[in-house]
């Protein structure tokens, strides 16, 4: 019997903005030494497993993430990128550092922004515009190929697959907000060609 598909989602490594801790979005920032290394480490975990079709978001510092995780990993997959699953827009907030921010809008409204489902800071996506375009791009394109088969690599952003984890693991709104995915560390989902999960290994 042929093994169930497997899909393995990874949050890029470490950007210069996680560690200056600052609102990034759609702002195309480079990986740090750390996060290029989060990434060898990624791909070193996943060598040996069997993929077949790597996915990504439009923005640089994923698509170096997967560059950096195929090439230590010893992997050579065709690549899809697209931004539906980009990080979620920020809008004003973008480039902002997040303990200024708390100074200008107050702690609790910060936290709104940051962890409520549906409502977006100025001019930006809540986590609920974010997984409107994801979940569509995930079902039809994503979950397209592990229906026939195939083993697939995602690796996108903090939001973009958080929202593909609250499709997976039907996870409300709420429930949501309380996952944290940590950069570079692969989940990997063993699912039915209809999409329910099977299993979930966390490769910390």
């Amino acid at each position: 019997m042929d093994a169930m598909p497997k899909l393995v989602l990874v949050r890029h490594g470490q950007s210069l903005w996680n560690l200056e801790n600052r609102f990034t979005g759609w702002v195309d920032v480079p990986l740090t030494a750390k996060g290029e290394e989060e990434a060898r480490n990624a791909g070193r975990k996943l060598a040996g497993m069997s993929l077949d079709v790597a996915y990504t978001s439009a923005l640089t510092r994923a698509q170096r993430t997967l560059s950096l995780l195929m090439e230590a990993g010893g992997m050579n997959l065709p690549v899809i990128r697209d931004e539906a699953l980009n990080e979620r827009h920020y809008g004003d907030l973008q480039g902002m550092n997040k303990d200024e921010m708390r100074q200008q809008f107050g702690e609790e409204q910060v936290h709104i922004w940051r962890r409520s489902f549906d409502i977006p800071p100025p001019n930006g996506e809540a986590l609920k515009n974010t997984a409107e375009r994801t979940i569509p791009f995930f079902e039809r394109c994503i979950m397209g190929d592990i229906r026939q088969g195939k083993d697939v690599l995602v690796v996108a952003h903090g939001n973009s697959n958080r929202s593909i984890v609250m499709a997976l693991e039907k996870l409300s709104g709420d429930a949501i907000m309380q996952v944290e995915l940590a950069t570079g560390v692969p989940l990997v989902y063993e699912l039915s060609t209809a999409g329910e999960v099977l299993s979930k290994t966390v490769l910390s």
